[in-house]
């Protein structure tokens, strides 16, 4: 792992806890000389984690939509900062970069980001981990739906496995290095 993707709000949330979870990815990744790779925002828990990340000396990579650029909320201070014309175009080039993707709490564009690299690996088009930093357990209502869409055989059981959850930064990245991504989807 040399790049890790980073989905997370553009905001802070309601609870301390997600900042300082935000903190402690940051911290890891650092440590660990694993560069972040996210939406750019100097804004929320995306600023945090990249304030995090070049604080402790590690590196920072950006993507981040003209649009926003536009409206003054790109981090001024990173290692690197690619300006894309589309969230499409965000998207596709974070998912180029990055080894994996760990979701920190966040709202719905979170929550897109995180389904199409999902989606992604269950088509066969990558093998990298997807986790879930599960900070004060924030994703148990998802956790809950992904086990009733396998109950009620919208997903494949050995898709489940694809996300990986935590409540650690630290134990999360430590199963990163031991995924094995499950077969292709099939439809029968």
């Amino acid at each position: 792992m040399k790049r890790l993707a980073v989905y997370c709000g553009s905001s802070l949330g309601a609870s301390e806890a997600y900042k300082l979870g935000a903190i402690q990815l940051g911290i890891e990744l650092a440590k660990r000389n694993i560069t972040l790779v996210y939406g750019g925002s100097s804004n929320g828990l995306m600023g945090t984690v990249a304030d995090t990340v070049l604080s402790h000396g590690g590196q920072v990579i950006g993507v981040i939509p003209s649009v926003l650029v536009e409206r003054e909320i790109s981090h001024k201070g990173l290692t690197e900062l690619y300006t894309v014309d589309s969230m499409h175009e965000r998207k596709a080039k974070m998912a180029e970069l990055a080894d994996g993707f760990i979701v920190l709490p966040g709202g719905t564009g979170t929550l897109e980001e995180f389904f199409e690299v999902f989606t992604w690996g269950q088509i066969g088009l990558h093998q990298k981990p997807c986790g879930l930093l599960n900070i004060e357990h924030y994703y148990e209502p998802l956790i809950s739906l992904f086990d009733h869409m396998i109950e009620q055989k919208f997903l494949q059981e050995k898709f489940r496995s694809m996300i990986l959850v935590e409540e650690n930064p630290d134990a999360l990245i430590d199963h990163f290095h031991h995924y094995i991504a499950p077969s292709v989807k099939s439809y029968d």
